[in-house]
């Protein structure tokens, strides 16, 4: 008997599916994705608009069943990390919820080649189509897969002109001077109607506070304790303060009424990753730009005592400059005359004792350094005798203040300010840790009940 061979022609999921049921046709589950990388007016505008377009659309198809619209506003469709509404779409197609998937255009579905192969791939292995209208491509269709790879390939490119003129746009306003800052966590100013920053003066107090108080010998933790401690609103409105957020509004050179624009850049286009500026990129840097907060010799002098400190702690191959939110005057600030080694503070609450020993006392369990414990005590009775001999009216001190303050940096016309200030106070009675903190260089172990103190102002006292 001869063989009897009949072709039954393919059929797509959906009319597999309508004709799986002869009682009943059952309709295509449609979705449809839109998105705006914008939150432009104009572009909102748009976005409502493919919104109404896409629900009339599959209402108006009688085979077509409504399964979602998926809308992301003022999203980048260069990748898909905060694009939760294209996320779920994906999720709701793998549950089985979704037949077919409508957009507008590739670049609307993604600009990134990676992204629109992955997902149209992962989709179609899923049999559900994706249907681009403006190009006309439908991804169940084996014809469009060349045409799909180039026209997403070309949407990436596209993206990467955009992202190129719009960094060429800010670059260029940069260059004339026109600043492009975001206040949204700037403390102390606003923006006008213009886009111009305006002095907010609630949070311009907070500022003032922030570079006083660290002139004063107040470490950025201290401060950022204090301001938590008065309940003291930062940009956003939160009460939580950290020291790496004093010690970012210290180095700001917008408090003064500059600003250096391009700080950072956009080192990939797809990642949107910011990356810090360390000479790749042109810089542009504004003097008085707009209204100060700080004024200029105040900024300076904060900035020299930055670098003080930085170089400090270089020096003395120590790990930071302040120790914690309290005020330890000699912590990391006591060495051994000796061997050169910090002097560490050791402290038993319950026996009410307080001694600092030379770090290099004992070494691998042997004795290497012979200089002496010092009692908190009399480590702080010394420093009120060095102190009070630095304020004397007949001092050498007074003299160099009033030099400083006529010819000296920014620092040190403040430190001389500061320094005549508390010597009009008078003697020290007690021992005044604050005052310590700020007046105190070093001070230097040269054995038992030989101190060397080393003052901010550059004098030296021996007791």
């Amino acid at each position: 008997m001869a063989r009897s061979v009949t072709v039954i022609p393919a059929k797509s999921r959906q009319t597999a599916a309508r004709n799986s049921c002869k009682t009943e046709t059952k309709k295509i589950r449609v979705a449809a994705y839109c998105r705006v990388s914008t939150d432009q007016e104009d572009q909102l505008h748009s976005f409502e608009a493919q919104v109404n377009y896409y629900t009339k659309y599959i209402t108006d198809h009688e085979n077509y069943e409504m399964a979602g619209i998926y809308a992301d506003e003022g999203i980048s469709g260069t990748n898909t990390k905060k694009r939760e509404q294209f996320k779920r779409m994906i999720a709701d197609c793998e549950a089985g919820k979704i037949d077919l998937v409508i957009t507008k255009s590739i670049s609307r579905f993604a600009r990134n080649t990676q992204d629109c192969l992955e997902y149209s791939r992962r989709l179609k292995a899923l049999g559900i189509g994706i249907f681009f209208e403006k190009e006309n491509i439908n991804t169940l269709d084996s014809t469009g897969e060349l045409l799909f790879t180039i026209l997403s390939s070309l949407a990436q490119d596209e993206s990467r002109n955009i992202s190129e003129n719009c960094k060429w746009g800010i670059r260029t306003k940069f260059k004339k001077g026109e600043m492009h800052l975001n206040t949204y966590k700037f403390l102390g100013y606003d923006k006008d109607e213009n886009g111009k920053l305006v002095v907010n003066r609630e949070q311009a107090k907070t500022v003032r506070r922030i570079y006083r108080e660290f002139l004063w010998g107040m470490s950025p933790a201290q401060i950022a304790q204090g301001l938590e401690d008065d309940n003291i609103p930062g940009c956003l409105g939160q009460t939580r303060w950290y020291k790496s957020t004093v010690y970012g509004i210290l180095q700001n050179e917008k408090f003064m009424g500059d600003a250096l624009l391009q700080k950072t850049y956009t080192a990939d286009f797809l990642t949107k990753k910011q990356v810090k500026n360390n000479g790749e990129v042109t810089q542009v840097y504004i003097k008085d730009s707009h209204q100060a907060i700080i004024d200029k010799r105040q900024w300076n002098a904060v900035q020299e005592e930055i670098a003080r400190q930085k170089k400090y702690v270089e020096d003395h191959m120590i790990g930071n400059y302040n120790y914690g939110t309290h005020p330890y005057p000699f912590s990391l600030r006591t060495f051994c005359g000796k061997c050169g080694q910090a002097y560490s503070r050791h402290s038993w609450a319950s026996r009410g004792i307080i001694q600092w020993q030379c770090k290099g006392h004992r070494v691998n369990g042997k004795l290497s350094c012979t200089n002496p414990y010092i009692d908190n005590n009399d480590l702080e009775q010394a420093f009120i005798k060095a102190y009070n001999k630095l304020i004397a009216e007949d001092s050498d001190a007074r003299q160099r203040w009033a030099v400083m303050k006529k010819s000296g940096t920014p620092l040190e016309q403040i430190r001389a300010e500061q320094m005549t200030e508390l010597a009009g106070q008078g003697r020290m009675e007690r021992f005044v840790p604050e005052i310590a903190q700020l007046v105190l260089h070093e001070a230097i172990v040269n054995g038992s009940g030989k101190f060397e103190f080393r003052f901010m102002d550059n004098s030296t006292i021996k007791i």
